[in-house]
């Protein structure tokens, strides 16, 4: 796309009460966003869902704001992705109420491979915390994890998939320039340079209620699998797996005890039919991915494995055995059959092993 389309694209964007629905009304109508911006006012009061008042509200735009953003956006290194484009995701033109323009800074090759979202809330206890960090450290070794760039849960998968070696595409609900919340300024450092960031919302932009709703429908619209792993009943992670399903996505969701309030809304999730999130295999399932190494392919050592951990795969990967050979062949070491059980149901959640009948164990 021309430069000068995308200055038009991005000044009619910015135009007060012009969302990406009118946006791509008018660009359909008219052609193009510069032809929608010549166009008389007469014409565009006509068009469907636009009115007298956007009219005259287009007639004032400016094209030297859209060259603003583009000039803001350079300096950055970040840049503007129009719906269209080669590199504007295909998933996101198909879900309702797709994005006209969307702003990209880090990487955004990361848009066109395989994604999973993990959302959960704020307010997360150490399971919920746990849980995040083992089962989005594992799914990203074969694909890139999605989330909302939020206190808590959301913080934690994205920094897991880092520390993993992986990638990770963070969604705001602000403009580039701002970082909310402010404590996440070293993960927001990191994803520029390890993953990519995106919103909706141009360069400066603060964050505002409304934001976030529409924020969370990139989020599952991305991704072709989102994870909750930690919400209250009245959670905005719902809002996500809400938006996913009408996106016609699967969602699964992290079981948690009965007796936790930051778990109901999960296991009520479960209970009305979605698939539990046991290990790492049961979400790249849903997307026809294997957690394991491609047929003939050398297998090597798994990464962030503790010592422990790392002993039980080598002995597990000739051949399954029973626990208590399992334990037999660490006894060196000095770990008990709690340690084992332990890190043998750590990697299962990673899904780098699985437990068959009889405490039988193999790798995955």
């Amino acid at each position: 796309m021309e430069d000068r389309e995308v200055v038009a694209t991005l000044a009619l964007s910015l135009v007060p009460g012009i969302g990406s629905q009118r946006l791509r009304t008018l660009i359909s109508t008219f052609g193009s966003a510069q032809a929608a911006l010549d166009a008389p006012q007469s014409k565009l009061a006509a068009v469907f869902g636009v009115g007298r008042a956007a009219a005259t509200a287009i007639k004032e735009a400016r094209p030297d704001d859209g060259a603003r953003v583009v000039s803001q956006l350079c300096a950055m290194g970040a840049r503007a992705l129009i719906c269209g484009e080669p590199e504007f995701p295909p998933q996101l033109e198909e879900i309702p109420d797709p994005p006209a323009v969307l702003f990209a800074w880090g990487d955004p090759s990361l848009l066109a491979r395989p994604c999973v979202a993990f959302v959960g809330s704020r307010d997360h206890t150490t399971y919920g915390a746990e849980a995040a960090r083992i089962l989005a450290g594992a799914v990203a070794q074969r694909a890139v994890v999605v989330s909302g760039m939020a206190r808590g849960i959301d913080g934690i998968a994205h920094g897991a998939a880092l520390d993993a070696g992986g990638t990770s595409i963070g969604v705001l609900g602000n403009g580039f320039g701002v970082i909310y919340p402010a404590s996440n300024r070293e993960l927001y450092e990191r994803m520029i340079r390890q993953g990519c960031l995106i919103t909706e919302l141009p360069p400066g932009e603060r964050p505002h209620a409304g934001a976030f709703p529409r924020r969370n429908r990139l989020i599952s619209g991305l991704a072709g699998v989102t994870v909750v792993v930690e919400a209250a009943a009245a959670s905005g992670a719902l809002i996500t797996a809400d938006c996913a399903l009408e996106q016609g996505r699967a969602v699964l969701a992290v079981p948690g005890p009965i007796t936790s309030p930051t778990s109901l809304g999960c296991n009520k999730l479960i209970q009305q039919g979605a698939k539990p999130a046991l290990s790492a295999a049961d979400i790249l399932e849903e997307l026809g991915i294997s957690p394991s190494a491609a047929p003939g392919a050398p297998r090597q050592s798994p990464a962030h494995l503790s010592g422990l951990q790392q002993a039980l795969w080598r002995a597990l990967e000739p051949e399954a055995k029973h626990v208590d050979a399992l334990v037999a062949s660490v006894e060196a070491s000095g770990a008990r059959t709690a340690d084992v059980l332990t890190a043998l149901t750590e990697l299962e959640l990673r899904g780098l092993v699985r437990q068959e009948p009889g405490m039988v164990f193999r790798t995955s």
